[in-house]
């Protein structure tokens, strides 16, 4: 389930079938897709001598070159590839679409193709952009775009259709036809899972007929909502720093004030050793990696300074293109870490970031609220870091009878932020608050269920600015040790009811418990390098890390409608509010606990939600077994 080696193989197939010099052409859906999986020097190899956009009528006029046209079945090629056919520029065309073609469209095709210049159509199931080996973006640009309709259960018509058929694509080029399972709270993840089994079972079944396995793929789709915190946080791994602090666009970042090559610069697995085995690394680590790199360069360059012979020479030419791209290397990964230091250091993060931690791991409400005020009364701090401080301990602290919400709310406004950066507070909660949420969290809601939260806090943490766990993982974990239980997690083609409907489950409604072997993760609404990352060490990507490959046999792969940064994920919120009725920009409901809290130790246990009450006897008793444990190595230890 390698989505690079998927989307790669349909572009090697599309430039070696096609014989001789040629022209590539793209559309402004494809452009960013070829990018990803082939290198301009790759094209090259096999003759492809120019790239050129479908849209672009000023090209000339080359009879002997043939062309490859690689675009999307929308209506805005489709029309493009229509005029390009009645006036050919080129000898012969070959075309590929990313995805299924209508036969209406197939048919206005052949009338336009009048000079018959036209060899071959063909489906080529590229129809998302491959980031990472286990890692997958449809590439839709939300925000602008909206993914939500005028409410939280609508789908946006063009987005419905874009997600759609980009995830029947994936499954497509991964040959997978998987059962499928959604988060029940979402009515936009039944949807799409609805549509996924239609899909594949009568609409395109003919395209699904793969040979069949002992244990089917799971498809699980998620919805954003239901973890809004992961994408508000600030991050301390390569690749999530760079998206987070400078961005990172269809593989591509530009370094602030630098020139040349390193003004945009490629951050690509495939094609950066460097990156490929630093992009999980923590920032402390980096550092060090980065280090070593320079020295090897400089190793690398003093042997290259002394040329006296013609063996000298000879080594010298053959190295030097090597040696070229490596200096560049060197330059790009030194220009980012000295740009993400300096970001770090003028917007004081490890200050920010230690807050972040503290309200989306811990509960201590006295202590974050004082730290909350003071943070937002610095002017050393952005008002956007503000803005997240404060939309993370409304997140934590909803409903918390004492909270100081709209104490915090006015304070933002004070302090600088106009009312339309405010108002997003109120949006969050409305949006993806913990009445919208079908899950707990931060194991601070369900009965018992702090229990595993307390536990955890008294095992303490190794690094205090990545104590945060996406909640994906949890799912994950839920899954694969068949917790994940079908009255919040249903399959899209079987309703269970009665009895059955609250058992664990992995693959069949009734079945027995089976692990699967490859899992496909999809979030509606955008997932997180975080989340990435920790999906790719689930995979045991990165050699000698903690969580390497918990669940052997089993392959995780995780896609999302695009990948966010904070400043893109406030965004989308906001632009979707602005669909919304104007209620979403209004405190909700007061939500504070109302049923009985005990408190035993740490661990406070609640009456109000029944379903949770196994979990959170589990929980319960692990936290008296770790107490009871430390209590008599203390006496052992005294004797």
């Amino acid at each position: 389930m390698d989505v690079c080696k998927a989307v790669s193989a349909y572009v090697a197939r599309m430039v070696k079938e096609v014989q001789g010099m040629k022209i590539l052409l793209l559309d402004d859906h494809t452009t960013p897709i070829m990018s990803a999986a082939y290198t301009q020097s790759a094209l090259l190899e096999h003759e492809v001598f120019l790239t050129d956009k479908i849209q672009n009528g000023v090209r000339e006029r080359m009879q002997h070159l043939q062309c490859v046209v690689f675009v999307s079945p929308c209506h805005v090629s489709f029309h493009a590839l229509v005029e390009e056919l009645r006036q050919p520029l080129y000898g012969s065309y070959w075309l590929y679409f990313s995805n299924a073609v209508p036969k209406h469209a197939i048919e206005q095709l052949a009338e336009a193709d009048q000079h018959q210049v036209v060899q071959s159509v063909q489906e080529y199931f590229a129809d998302y952009v491959p980031v990472t080996p286990s890692l997958f973006s449809l590439n839709y640009p939300a925000p602008p775009m909206p993914i939500w309709g005028t409410s939280a259960s609508q789908w946006d018509a063009e987005a419905f259709q874009r997600h759609s058929s980009g995830l029947m694509a994936v499954l497509l080029s991964l040959k997978k036809k998987p059962v499928v399972r959604y988060e029940r709270m979402s009515a936009l993840a039944l949807k799409l899972a609805k549509d996924m089994v239609y899909k594949m079972n009568e609409a395109h079944a003919p395209l699904f007929d793969f040979r069949r396995t002992d244990i089917p793929p799971l498809l699980l789709i998620l919805d954003r909502r239901n973890d809004p915190v992961t994408p508000l946080l600030s991050q301390w791994t390569y690749q999530a720093m760079v998206h987070e602090l400078i961005g990172i666009h269809n593989g591509r970042t530009q370094v602030p004030g630098k020139q040349g090559e390193l003004e945009e610069t490629v951050l690509s697995v495939d094609r950066d050793p460097f990156f490929a085995a630093n992009l999980y690394d923590n920032f402390g680590d980096l550092g060090a990696s980065i280090k070593e790199y320079v020295t090897k360069f400089q190793t690398r360059s003093s042997s290259t300074s002394s040329i006296d012979t013609i063996q000298d020479m000879k080594r010298f030419v053959e190295e030097y293109p090597e040696f070229q791209r490596l200096r560049g290397n060197v330059s790009k990964h030194v220009a980012l870490l000295g740009e993400l230091s300096k970001i770090v250091e003028l917007r004081h993060l490890l200050k920010v970031s230690e807050l972040e931690q503290s309200l989306a791991s811990t509960e201590s409400h006295t202590t974050d609220l004082r730290a909350l005020q003071e943070m937002l009364a610095s002017e050393q701090i952005v008002n956007e870091a503000k803005l997240r401080l404060a939309i993370l301990y409304a997140l934590r602290y909803q409903k918390w009878s004492g909270n100081q919400i709209d104490a915090v709310a006015r304070q933002l406004m004070q302090v600088g932020l106009e009312e339309s950066q405010v108002v997003l507070l109120y949006v969050m909660l409305n949006f993806a608050g913990a009445e919208q949420r079908q899950d707990d969290l931060f194991a601070n809601e369900n009965i018992f269920s702090r229990g595993k939260s307390a536990l955890k806090g008294l095992k303490g943490v190794e690094n205090v600015y990545t104590q945060h766990s996406p909640h994906i993982l949890e799912t994950v974990e839920n899954l694969m040790r068949g917790r994940l239980r079908t009255s919040s997690y249903p399959f899209a083609a079987t309703e269970p009811s009665g009895p059955d409907a609250a058992m664990p489950s992995t693959l069949a409604p009734n079945g027995p418990l089976t692990k699967p072997q490859d899992v496909i993760l999809f979030i509606i609404g955008g997932t997180t390098y975080e989340e990435a990352r920790a999906i790719a060490l689930l995979n045991g990507a990165q050699p000698g890390a903690p969580s390497q490959q918990p669940f052997p046999g089993t392959h995780f792969l995780l896609g999302g409608s695009t990948i966010h940064n904070s400043h893109s994920f406030l965004h989308m919120i906001e632009t979707t509010a602005a669909r919304m009725p104007n209620s979403i920009t209004r405190p909700p409901p007061s939500a504070g606990g109302n049923g009985m809290h005990l408190r035993l130790g740490p661990v406070q246990l609640g009456m109000e939600d029944r379903e949770a009450l196994h979990d959170g006897i589990n929980g319960a008793r692990e936290f008296a077994s770790d107490l009871f444990g430390r209590f008599k190595r203390g006496v052992e230890n005294n004797l």
